[in-house]
């Protein structure tokens, strides 16, 4: 079967403007050549999908001046006005959400219903972007000395340069680039070099609603290649905001680059999130979130479910009833919407998840639901890997770590939900945590600043997913940055408080006398 035919994707590309080769540099309609090219691979086939050309530092020093100088005009612009480019985008988004979906999800893998939900968060953040442009305000504060008036306003940075990472290809640059654009910033994007068509597609399309609306060059740049070309943003001192979402290794990384150089950073890092079951909780719908917390995206989500915390009395009957689900699950090509579980991004993916297996039966883990890589007619590409669930105790060194994977670990907790609370606490990474609980005291407790210490605590819901109207990010090794909804858009501006004296004399603060 050709999948690229049988599913749309052949038809998706061409819509995209992606061919077999591809310019990677762009500064808006402008695309540079490249000596050198990396290939896309879809896990799904493992197939080569297209080329993408990567940026030279020749080309990266014009994308840079170019973005300079589109943002003296940008900033000057009304940020309503800014905010009508944003809409005029999301609009293009809707009109081409099939064939980015489809893109989405043969490029990375995820399912297909995941890829058509991915562009639909970036549909989501441009209508939040779009009525924010109207109402990035400031405070007014009342001064201590007669006839003055303080205010307190936010102005644009410059340019905002985003790493995105491959599990969510296209949606993390959306969550940034809305709100920059809206702040008046400029932006640099480098796509994770596992993913990157997806990038191209939508340079392509953004720099056709600029270009419509006779808009500079440089309002939205795309580089690409290794983490070399990313060192070139984390060290320019030209780019005052580094917003990277990857691994805690890369992000101590950047974190400590864009430091030395008294640079703006939001890093969006690793997660090893956990869901607490109670006795108390709905086991329903505790059985349908852990499941699709854990297997969603085959495991590859930063808010995937990793520990299951689940108090004794109801644990084995618990883990009976997530063993039949995930007896039920499909693992297959994720354009087929029959199918549950699609395939890892790539091979490196394959052997970490093997790795951790071992790891944790090699520590004392004992299996409630046995893993492996799948093989024979639909997981040519070998990225296809079943499910695993092991029982564990949350001391192992595996289960304080990150695998990108569904790898579920089951931790049995006694005594009141204190307990669960400090075993959940307990890792490096804080992201997102849950609790599945009818009692309200419990879920309070989970709540309160005693409780869980992650950047997402959700009641009664999964680790998994988050909406954009909320602050996205973590604490902990997570780095601490906020994406998305609520204030984050003050990340990508500067405060600047002012003081005016309306008055006929200078009478001095904290009541000091300076007579002349």
């Amino acid at each position: 079967m050709d999948i690229r035919k049988e599913y749309g994707i052949e038809d998706a590309l061409k819509k995209l403007g992606i061919t077999k080769t591809n310019k990677g540099t762009s500064t808006g309609s402008e695309w540079m050549e490249s000596a050198h090219s990396i290939s896309s691979f879809s896990p799904v086939d493992g197939t080569e999908i297209a080329s993408v050309g990567i940026t030279e530092n020749k080309d990266y020093e014009k994308v840079i001046e170019k973005a300079q100088t589109a943002f003296k005009f940008w900033a000057n612009l009304p940020a309503p006005n800014r905010g009508e480019i944003v809409r005029q985008f999301s609009q293009k988004l809707r009109e081409m959400k099939d064939p980015l979906g489809r893109l989405v999800s043969y490029e990375m893998g995820k399912s297909l219903q995941e890829g058509w939900g991915e562009v639909q968060e970036m549909i989501d953040i441009c209508d939040f972007a779009v009525g924010l442009s109207r109402q990035l305000h400031g405070l007014t504060i009342k001064s201590e000395r007669p006839e003055h008036h303080m205010q307190e306003q936010w102005h644009p940075l410059g340019i905002t340069g985003i790493i995105s990472a491959f599990n969510f290809p296209v949606a993390v640059w959306s969550w940034n680039t809305a709100l920059a654009w809206v702040a008046g910033d400029v932006c640099v994007w480098k796509p994770s070099e596992k993913t990157p068509l997806t990038g191209v597609a939508c340079q392509n399309l953004i720099a056709e609603v600029l270009k419509e609306n006779k808009m500079p060059e440089g309002i939205s740049c795309l580089i690409n290649g290794d983490y070399k070309v990313g060192e070139w943003m984390t060290h320019d001192e030209r780019i005052p905001l580094i917003s990277a979402t990857g691994s805690i290794r890369m992000g101590k990384i950047v974190g400590q680059a864009v430091a030395a150089r008294l640079g703006k950073s939001i890093l969006e890092l690793g997660g090893n999130n956990a869901m607490i079951i109670t006795p108390d909780a709905d086991l329903k719908i505790s059985l349908i979130g852990s499941v699709f917390g854990a297997v969603g995206t085959a495991g590859q989500r930063c808010t995937s479910t990793r520990r299951l915390i689940v108090h004794e009395d109801i644990y084995n009957d618990l883990t009976e009833k997530i063993k039949g689900a995930y007896s039920q699950l499909r693992i297959g090509n994720p354009l087929d919407e029959k199918n549950h579980v699609g395939p890892l991004i790539d091979k490196d993916a394959v052997n970490a998840y093997e790795n951790a297996i071992e790891k944790a039966k090699s520590l004392g883990g004992k299996v409630i639901v046995e893993g492996g890589v799948l093989s024979g007619e639909g997981y040519e590409s070998g990225c296809y890997v079943k499910p695993a669930i092991i029982e564990v105790e949350n001391s192992y060194s595996i289960v304080q770590e990150e695998t990108f994977a569904p790898i579920l670990y089951v931790i049995k907790y006694k005594g009141g939900v204190e307990n669960a609370i400090a075993i959940q606490n307990s890792v490096k990474q804080g992201l997102s945590s849950a609790i599945m609980t009818n009692n309200v005291r419990e879920a309070h407790k989970f709540l309160s600043g005693a409780g869980s210490d992650c950047g997402i605590a959700n009641v009664n819901i999964g680790t998994s997913g988050a909406e954009i109207g909320g602050a996205f990010g973590g604490e902990k090794e997570t780095g601490g940055g906020r994406e998305s909804g609520s204030d984050a858009w003050k990340a990508y501006m500067r405060r600047q408080t002012n003081t005016l004296n309306y008055g006929d004399s200078l009478p001095l603060a904290q009541g000091i006398k300076f007579d002349l």
